[in-house]
């Protein structure tokens, strides 16, 4: 049995959506990997929904790989890891190249795409499948990894490992820089008329874990975002306040619908609505 392989026998697979999460999933597995090896970790910290996922067991389907520098580094240069990532998956028996993303602005995100044929890797892990029709042969398994080089201050680390594709140790942000990271998105992002459901859902997900916030790295995004004065104190009640504030304006219905491609059990968001939201954020602690 090869190794991928031995990856899919984890997931519950019910269709052919569920076959192409799965893979998706196991991609990013090789493509961190194969960061680690090639010593990406002693620089680059990784977070985000994926983070969530993969090491603290968050239950939704995650698209994006997020990573950040350790300290500023404007002239980091991702380019020297996408031959590790590429070495890798063919290592593994996977088709992907590593394609940088031109920024047409100036940012601080430098990005990129991990992309593979969907229908090829579909025909090499799922001989026999019968849906291998409905797959439009142009369609692309697409991994978009983004690295912040000049990243907000006061956030803590730990080392994590993982065994498979091969025994590999990333260093991600601790729960509670994690957490911050999130809440800075449910109070900054610019939802304009679409509501990221999938924001509301880790905010849940953190709190069911009682995870405390890091307060000092969340004032220190707000203030590198423009959203809060850095000579003002952020305290846990000013933060559930703004919190408050935030979850009184969202239309929840249209928060569902973003949440739902990325979940399975769907009875979960039923209970979705502003005063679950802000009788849930009473128990936010740092």
């Amino acid at each position: 049995m090869t190794i991928i392989k031995q990856m899919l026998q984890n997931y519950k697979i019910n269709n052919l959506e569920d076959k192409k999460n799965a893979l998706k999933e196991i991609v990013q597995e090789v493509a961190l990997s194969g960061l680690s090896r090639a010593g990406f970790f002693k620089e680059v910290a990784f977070y985000g929904g994926t983070a969530l996922r993969i090491f603290y067991g968050l239950d939704r389907f995650s698209e994006d790989l997020d990573f950040s520098l350790i300290s500023p580094n404007l002239d980091f240069d991702m380019n020297r890891y996408f031959s590790a990532i590429e070495k890798e998956a063919n290592s593994l028996g996977l088709n992907f190249k590593v394609e940088k993303k031109d920024k047409t602005e100036d940012s601080n995100i430098k990005s990129a795409f991990l992309k593979g044929g969907t229908k090829e890797h579909i025909i090499i892990f799922y001989q026999n499948d019968i849906e291998l029709d409905k797959i439009n042969p142009k369609e692309l398994i697409k991994i978009k990894f983004e690295i912040d080089t000049n990243p907000p201050a006061y956030a803590e680390f730990e080392n994590k490992f993982r065994l498979l594709p091969y025994p590999y140790q990333v260093r991600l942000y601790d729960m509670p820089s994690l957490f911050a990271g999130k809440i800075h998105v449910v109070l900054c992002r610019g939802w304009k008329n679409r509501v990221k459901g999938r924001d509301l859902y880790d905010y849940v997900f953190y709190l069911s874990r009682n995870a405390k916030v890091n307060l000092k790295h969340l004032k220190a995004r707000m203030v590198q975002t423009g959203h809060f004065d850095d000579n003002q104190e952020l305290t846990i009640e000013k933060l559930q306040n703004m919190l408050i504030e935030k979850f009184s304006g969202i239309d929840y219905a249209n928060a569902k619908i973003d949440i739902l491609p990325f979940i399975k059990d769907k009875t979960k968001i039923d209970i979705w609505s502003k005063e679950f939201f802000i009788d849930i954020t009473k128990n936010l602690t740092n």
